[in-house]
């Protein structure tokens, strides 16, 4: 009996030290795995929200949502829905891996408990975000080029060959200041309404069945809400990456969208954005909440 308890304990002790040693690696995987599934199924989305901005030219937008996916369908089939996918997953598979092992080693090092107050919530949703944002921008430039045409290649090795020739290195950070104030408050926003919202759960109804519904349901309401803040901040990402030479500055961008498209241009694109970023990360935070939970780290 002395010796199974001993080798139990071994075990148990052992599954724990790799919990404990690599919590880091896990929280990546589980950001990983919940990038790639969101990405694969909202990437209509972004194309047609990136295509509207891109219309919206000296005040020509007539575009809708519907004639764009109809013309879509007409010139490119199903499959251009999908255009940039490829990109998309370079970018938001490790990016919403290195945003989630970020919060965590954040959350356990610096939080106060296990419950973040709306203050650390925001700080660390921002800190995050900003360090994976920031690290994976050149992608995000080629995935903004690649679903307007900008780069109309269909190699990857040859997409990234051309716009290193098209683009130098300052070119491949276009965008980086509207970028952060798009991201960086949508997830300090997003953090702390998801984890406020949470709270107002009953705990015994989130840990049974109802947990990843609850989880998701939570992950909508403040989807919508930090989407459509940093709806004027997306506008002004996409017509710098898009044509960095004449939107070169930020003051520059937001002068020429308000005299193209006046205020209604900063919310161009809106809701496809609103839907897609709403779905994406309730979908990112409800299967990140399953994996970590079934890792051992919740």
């Amino acid at each position: 009996m002395c010796h199974i308890d001993e080798s139990d304990h071994i075990v148990n002790g052992s599954t724990m030290e790799v919990i404990q040693t690599y919590p880091f690696l896990k929280s990546f995987l589980a950001g990983s795995v919940s990038g790639t599934c969101s990405t694969l199924l909202f990437q209509p989305l972004d194309l047609i929200k990136t295509r509207l901005q891109n219309a919206s030219k000296n005040g020509a937008n007539r575009h809708g949502i519907y004639p764009l996916v109809v013309q879509v369908l007409k010139n490119e089939k199903m499959i251009g829905l999908w255009r940039g996918t490829l990109p998309s997953i370079m970018r938001c598979v490790p990016g919403v891996g290195m945003y989630f092992s970020s919060l965590h080693w954040l959350q356990t090092n610096y939080g106060s408990s296990e419950d973040p107050s709306p203050f650390e919530s925001i700080c660390f949703g921002v800190l995050a975000r900003s360090f994976s944002g920031a690290t994976l921008l050149p992608v995000t430039v080629l995935k903004t080029r690649y679903e307007v045409f900008i780069i109309n290649f269909f190699v990857l090795r040859e997409v990234i060959k051309k716009i290193f020739c098209i683009l130098n290195t300052i070119g491949l950070f276009s965008g980086l200041i509207p970028t952060l104030l798009r991201d960086a408050p949508f997830s300090g926003i997003y953090l702390m309404f998801y984890t406020q919202t949470k709270k107002m759960v009953p705990l015994s109804i989130r840990e049974n069945f109802l947990n990843a519904p609850i989880n998701f349901s939570c992950g909508v309401l403040s989807g919508i809400f930090a989407s459509a803040l940093t709806q004027p901040a997306d506008v002004i990402k996409t017509k710098m990456q898009l044509y960095p030479q004449k939107y070169n500055t930020v003051p520059v961008a937001v002068t020429l969208v308000f005299k193209d498209n006046g205020v209604r241009g900063f919310f161009i694109g809106m809701v496809p954005r609103v839907v897609r970023r709403t779905l994406m990360a309730a979908m990112a935070w409800t299967v990140y909440e399953q994996v970590i939970r079934y890792a051992g780290l919740k």
